[in-house]
C-alpha cells in the first residue's frame, strides 16, 4: 500500500495492489488463523470460533470503510493509504502470541477439549489391535482424498460463487450507488453497515454450526442471497434502501465462513484444516477475481450492472443447490456434564 502512490502504471498497479497486498493478505487470512485454532478445539467448537474470527474481519469492514473515506476527504488518497500501510504493519503484534502458542504444539494437538474429543472418540470406535501403528495421511495422500471427495468440490463450487458475490459487490457497489444518483458516502456507509451486520451474521452462524447441519446453513444462506438481490432490483434505488439492502446481504456476508470451515473439518480432521480450507478459500478467490473483472467490463460494455445482478442470482441458486449433495450427519445432541 504504501508503495502504491509510487507506480505510475498499468502494471505497476497490477504489482502492487493486485499482487503484493493481495498476497499479504491470503497469507493472514481466514484459512491460517482458523486452522490454528481448530488445533486446539473439538468438531463443535470449530464452528463457533471460526464465527468468532470472522466477526474480527468483519468488525475491521465496519470500521474502515467509513474511515479510509474520511481519510482521502480529509488527507487525499495518497496519506489515506500510508495511515492503512501503518495499521498493516500493526497486526504483525497480534500475530506473535500465535507464533509462539503453535510452535509449542507443532505436529500435536494437546488441548484439553482434542484430548476429551479423541477419548470419547475411542471409546465409540475402540481401535483394533495391531502390532504396528495406524500410519496418519501425508498432505499429499489428503489432498488427493479431497480432490477426489465429491463433497469437498461440491463444498469449493458454493464457495466458488461466494467470492464472486462478494468481490463483485465490494468493487462495485459504489460505483452501483454513484450510477443511482447517490453521493459516494451512501457507497461507503453500506459497506460499512455490510460489515457490522457480518458480525452478528459469523456469530450465529457459528453457534447453529453447534445444533444444525452446516450445509443446510450454507444453503439458505446462498439462497437467501438470490432473493435479496432479486427484491433490489425491483425497489426503488434510495438511499434508505441501499442501506436495508446492505444489511440483509451483510447478515450472510462472509458468514458462509464458519458453517464451510466447520464442514472441512468434519469431512477430514483438523489436522491440515489450515491446507485443505486454504485451497477452499483459493475458489473462493478465483471467483472473486470474476466477480470484480467481469463487473468492469460489464459496464464499460452496457453501462450498467443489470447483466451482473442477474448472473449474481443465478449463481447464488447454484451455490445453494451445490451444498446438498455434500454428506454431513446430524450433529449428537450436546452431551450434559456429569
Amino acid at each position: 500500500m504504501a508503495l502504491t502512490p509510487f507506480m505510475h502504471s498499468e502494471m505497476g498497479l497490477i504489482i502492487a495492489i493486485g499482487i503484493m497486498v493481495a498476497a499479504g493478505s491470503g497469507a493472514g487470512s481466514l484459512s491460517i488463523l482458523i486452522g490454528t485454532v481448530a488445533q486446539r478445539m473439538s468438531n463443535e467448537q470449530r464452528s463457533s470460533a471460526a464465527g468468532f474470527i470472522n466477526a474480527g474481519g468483519s468488525l475491521g469492514q465496519f470500521i474502515f470503510a467509513p474511515l479510509t473515506q474520511a481519510l482521502i476527504h480529509a488527507f487525499n488518497w495518497v496519506n489515506a493509504l500510508y495511515l492503512l500501510a501503518l495499521t498493516s504493519l500493526m497486526a504483525i503484534g497480534f500475530a506473535l502470541p500465535l507464533r509462539d502458542k503453535a510452535g509449542k504444539q507443532a505436529g500435536t494437538v494437546s488441548s484439553s477439549a482434542a484430548a476429551n474429543q479423541a477419548l470419547a472418540n475411542a471409546a465409540a470406535n475402540p481401535p483394533v489391535q495391531t502390532s504396528t501403528t495406524a500410519k496418519l495421511p501425508s498432505l499429499r495422500q489428503q489432498l488427493g482424498q479431497a480432490c477426489s471427495d465429491r463433497s469437498y468440490l461440491c463444498l469449493n463450487l458454493g464457495f466458488f460463487t461466494c467470492g464472486f458475490h462478494v468481490a463483485f459487490l465490494v468493487t462495485h457497489l459504489p460505483g452501483e450507488v454513484v450510477l443511482c444518483g447517490m453521493s459516494a458516502a451512501v457507497g461507503a456507509t453500506s459497506l460499512a453497515i455490510i460489515g457490522i451486520a457480518n458480525v452478528f451474521g459469523s456469530i450465529a452462524a457459528g453457534q447453529l454450526g453447534k445444533t444444525q447441519r452446516m450445509k443446510m446453513i450454507l444453503f439458505w444462506m446462498y439462497a437467501s442471497r438470490a432473493v435479496a438481490i432479486a427484491i433490489y432490483l425491483l425497489a426503488p434505488k434510495t438511499e434508505l434502501n441501499f442501506y436495508i439492502f446492505a444489511a440483509v446481504l451483510g447478515v450472510t456476508w462472509l458468514a458462509t465462513v464458519p458453517p464451510t470451515a466447520g464442514l472441512v473439518g468434519k469431512l477430514f480432521g483438523p489436522r491440515y484444516l489450515a491446507t485443505l480450507f486454504g485451497f477452499t478459500l483459493l475458489s473462493h478467490q478465483i471467483g472473486g477475481f470474476f466477480g470484480a473483472w467481469l463487473g468492469g467490463i460489464t459496464l464499460d460494455a452496457s453501462g450498467s450492472y443489470q447483466w451482473m445482478w442477474l448472473a449474481d442470482i443465478v449463481l447464488a441458486l447454484i451455490a445453494a443447490l451445490a451444498n446438498l449433495p455434500i454428506r454431513e450427519a446430524r450433529p449428537a445432541p450436546l452431551a450434559k456434564a456429569a
